[in-house]
């Protein structure tokens, strides 16, 4: 690491330590041409994931908006914030894990149902009304019923062990 103070390319570190929530490491490091210390901060960089809009348009992946859409759908819940926490940090691992530089808000939107679905389901319901944008009320009891027809299927599972 370059000296801030004398241009010298070598420094050693001289003590190192988690700064932050375990995300970033501060360094602090001494010149070993002029003995001046400083410190410097080490983060993992991010590859940017764009995601791709229905109606085309792409925008930087930002997980506060699916913080957002998830505390629209829990209001009033019993849900607690770091059960929101959990889920948004959950997605946001699955998206950048997966490697992709582009994803699309229908995929992302599948994957908020899906913890939805374990969270609550009536803030699963609340979200699925708006996420699939249901005309009328056939479509809502279509995926009432689905709903239904899976706690239907785990109960009989319990039954069976």
């Amino acid at each position: 690491m370059k000296c801030i103070y004398c241009g010298s390319p070598d420094s050693k570190v001289i003590d190192s330590r988690s700064a932050d929530d375990d995300t970033t490491i501060r360094r602090r490091r001494e010149c070993v041409r002029c003995g001046k210390r400083f410190t410097t901060y080490e983060t993992v960089e991010n590859t940017p994931v764009f995601v791709i809009k229905s109606n085309g348009t792409r925008q930087l992946f930002d997980p506060q908006k699916i913080k957002n859409g998830i505390l629209k759908a829990v209001e009033k819940r019993r849900v607690t914030m770091s059960q929101v926490d959990a889920a948004v940090d959950d997605i946001t691992k699955q998206v950048y894990n997966s490697m992709a530089q582009e994803i699309t808000s229908k995929q992302i939107g599948e994957m908020v149902m899906e913890r939805l679905k374990d969270l609550d389901e009536v803030a699963y319901v609340r979200y699925a009304s708006v996420y699939r944008s249901f005309k009328d009320i056939s479509t809502f009891m279509e995926e009432l019923q689905k709903l239904m027809q899976k706690d239907e299927k785990t109960a009989r599972q319990e039954e069976d062990k």
